[in-house]
């Protein structure tokens, strides 16, 4: 019994993180473009004339407003970006993908969210859920993938309770 709980457990909450899941055949889900800003994208259309430069560092010019607060001190651009065709993402098995496929990426570290993408548990969904087309939305619709927590927000009052009116007998 106690060996059929490890088990359950590793299949559920170790299994869905290894990299070397994420590497399985994946479903191709309809998904909007990325919000990429406006004049960014290609990237390839900068990045393709210049030298890389693999050095972990402040960016000024045209990145200057990314502020990467994303595992930090363990990440730097290109763990993420291909060096050589920025138009495209890098998994950690060295696979490259599109944009339009960057759950792939983030689910390689955040295994359970994939999951529950996947599923329909976390993230928007809009579309039929029975015998029609659904679409997803990606994690950086909602996310910024260089600094993902939500910032804090302040709570709405909670709703009032309706007046409630005595029955006369």
């Amino acid at each position: 019994m106690r060996r059929l709980i490890i088990l359950s457990l590793f299949l559920f909450f170790v299994l869905p993180i290894c990299p070397a899941v994420a590497k399985e055949a994946h479903e191709e889900f309809s998904v909007p473009p990325p919000p990429f800003q406006e004049g960014m994208y290609p990237c390839s259309s900068c990045h393709a004339s210049m030298e890389i430069n693999r050095k972990k560092r402040e960016l000024k010019d045209e990145h200057g407003q990314i502020k990467l607060h994303h595992a930090e001190t363990m990440r730097w651009c290109l763990d993420c970006h291909e060096t050589r065709n920025r138009d495209k993402l890098r998994l950690y098995n060295g696979e490259l993908i599109n944009f339009t496929e960057s759950y792939r990426l983030c689910g390689e570290c955040h295994g359970p969210q994939y999951r529950d993408w996947r599923a329909g548990i976390h993230g928007k969904r809009t579309g039929h859920f029975t015998g029609g087309k659904r679409t997803y939305l990606l994690c950086a619709h909602c996310h910024d993938p260089h600094e993902p927590k939500f910032k804090p927000i302040k709570p709405e009052p909670p709703p009032f309770s309706p007046a409630v009116k005595k029955h006369e007998k």
